[in-house]
C-alpha cells in the first residue's frame, strides 16, 4: 500500500492486488480487484474500524467523485452517524410490491377487517389482488416504501387513466381478464392502494400515508335502474334465451337477482342450507356485511322449489369445474343485448349490469312505498341487516315487503316472458 493523490492516471496504473490511499483525503483508497476497481474509505465509526465501499472505477465514479463522497460521508461520521447502518437499513427497506404481499398475507389469514369489522371475503380479496398485481406492482412495486410521495401516487393515478397499465391477461387454461384503464379503475386502485399503505403505517414502515389527501374523481355512483318497460324487455330476453338453450343456471341466477335485491355472489354461492322455508328467509353466514337474514317473497321460494338437487354437493347452483357456477356474466350479456338494454357510460362501460337488478329492486320498493329502513332491511345493508345474533326471526311484515315487491317484479317480467313465447308460435307457426 502506497500514498499518491487519487488521480485517474494512479488508478489506470493498478494491478490486480494492489492498493492506494489519497494523500489529501483522510482513509480515501482504490484497490484493484481481478475484474474491477474500486473506490472506498477507511475510518473509524462509533470506535470501531470500517472500510465502506463507495463505488467502481469508471462506473460511475471518477477519482474526483469518489473524493467528494469520501468527504461526505467523513461529514455524516463525524456528526455522529453510521454510513454502513444507513446503507444496510436503505437496502433492507421494503419495496410496495413487498408491502402488498404483506398485506394480502395478513388479508387471507383473516386480519384484515372491513368498515364493518369483518374480514374481507374471499371474493374481494381475489378483485385486490387482482388489481395489486396488474396496477400497483408494474407502476410501483420496486419504490421503497418510504420513499412513497404523494407526487408519486398522483402520477401512479393518471398512470392507469391514461391506459398504462391496460392488457389481456391469461388467468387459466383459455380464460382472460381484460385490465381496463379509466377514472373508475384509477379511483379504485388508489383506494386499494392507500389501504395497504395504511397498513405499513400500522407496521411502522413509515410515519404517514401519501395517499391520504390526493384527489381522486369520486367513483361511479350506480343509479341506473329498470323501469317497468324494461323489465318486461328483460322477461322476454330471459325466456329466449331459455327457448335458445342458454345455460339454465345462469339464467336462474339473473331471475333470482331480480326477484330478491341480492348481491350476484350471494345467488352464485346460495346453499340449500341457507334457505329457511318455513320463515320465509336467507340466512346468509358471510356477505359485505356478516351474517345476514333477508326475507324471501313467496314467488321467490316458489322458483326455488323448481329447482333441481345435485348429488353431493348443498350448492343450489354447483359449477361443472368449482364448488359453484360463475358462468352468470355472459348469460348477461347476452340477454342484455336481446332486451337492447345495452347503453354505456362515458368509460365505455354498460350502464345495466348484474348489479343493476339489486338497485332496480330497491327503486322499486320505494315506488310500491316502502321505507328506508325496510329496504334496508331487504337488501341487507349494514345499518338495516338482521343478524341471527341478535334475531332469530324475521317480522311478518317485512316478509309482506318482499312478497310485494318480489311479486310485482315477476308479474313484469312474465309479462316480457309472455311476448316472447307468442312471438315464438307465430314464428313456429309460419315455418
Amino acid at each position: 500500500m502506497s500514498k499518491v493523490r487519487i488521480t485517474k492516471r494512479a488508478v489506470d496504473a493498478l494491478r490486480p492486488g494492489e492498493t492506494i490511499f489519497d494523500t489529501e483525503v483522510v482513509g480515501l483508497g482504490a484497490r484493484c480487484q481481478k475484474s474491477k476497481t474500486v473506490y472506498f474509505l477507511k475510518s473509524i465509526v462509533k470506535g470501531q474500524q470500517q472500510w465502506l465501499t463507495i463505488g467502481k472505477h469508471g462506473s460511475p465514479f471518477t477519482a474526483e467523485m469518489a473524493r467528494n463522497e469520501a468527504l461526505k460521508l467523513l461529514g455524516t461520521i463525524a456528526q455522529g452517524g453510521d454510513p454502513a447502518q444507513a446503507k444496510r437499513d436503505e437496502k433492507a427497506a421494503q419495496t410496495v410490491g413487498e408491502l402488498c404481499d404483506m398485506y394480502f398475507k395478513d388479508a387471507l389469514a383473516g386480519r384484515i377487517l372491513t368498515r364493518a369489522g369483518v374480514p374481507k371475503r374471499p371474493s374481494t380479496l381475489a378483485t385486490d389482488v387482482g388489481r395489486a398485481e396488474r396496477h400497483i406492482k408494474p407502476l410501483l412495486g420496486r419504490k421503497k416504501v418510504k420513499d412513497l410521495t404523494k407526487v408519486d401516487v398522483r402520477r401512479f393515478m393518471n398512470d392507469i387513466v391514461a391506459g398504462k397499465t391496460k392488457a389481456v391477461v391469461v388467468t387459466k387454461k383459455r380464460g382472460k381478464a381484460i385490465v381496463d384503464g379509466g377514472w373508475g379503475t384509477a379511483t379504485r386502485t388508489v383506494g386499494l392502494l392507500g389501504a395497504i399503505l395504511q397498513y405499513g403505517v400500522r407496521n411502522g414502515l413509515r410515519a404517514d400515508n401519501p395517499a391520504h389527501g390526493v384527489e381522486r374523481r369520486r367513483d361511479r355512483v350506480r343509479d341506473r335502474y329498470l323501469t317497468p318497460e324494461e323489465y318486461r324487455a328483460l322477461g322476454k330476453a330471459l325466456r329466449f334465451a331459455e327457448i335458445s338453450g342458454a345455460n339454465q343456471k345462469g339464467l336462474t341466477v339473473i331471475r333470482l337477482l331480480a326477484l330478491t335485491g341480492c348481491r350476484k355472489n350471494e345467488i352464485q354461492t346460495l346453499h340449500w342450507s341457507y334457505i329457511d322455508f318455513p320463515r320465509s328467509c336467507l340466512r346468509l353466514p358471510a356477505t359485505k356485511t356478516g351474517k345476514s337474514i333477508r326475507p324471501l317473497g313467496q314467488v321467490v321460494l316458489g322458483l326455488l322449489q323448481t329447482l333441481p338437487r345435485y348429488n353431493n354437493t348443498d350448492a343450489i347452483l354447483p359449477g361443472d369445474r368449482g364448488p359453484h357456477y360463475d358462468g352468470t356474466p355472459k348469460i348477461m350479456n347476452l340477454v342484455r343485448d336481446t332486451a337492447k338494454l345495452d347503453d354505456r357510460d362515458e368509460e365505455g362501460r354498460f350502464n345495466v349490469t348484474l348489479h343493476t337488478l339489486r338497485h332496480s329492486f330497491a327503486t322499486m320498493a320505494n315506488e310500491l312505498g316502502f321505507t328506508e329502513a325496510t329496504i334496508a332491511s331487504m337488501l341487507g345493508h349494514r345499518l338495516g341487516t338482521i343478524t341471527s345474533r341478535y334475531i332469530h326471526h324475521l317480522d311478518s311484515s317485512l316478509v309482506a315487503a318482499a312478497t310485494k315487491v318480489s311479486q310485482h317484479i315477476a308479474d313484469l317480467l312474465q309479462a316480457g316472458a309472455d311476448e316472447a313465447d307468442a312471438e315464438y308460435h307465430q314464428i313456429q307457426k309460419a315455418a
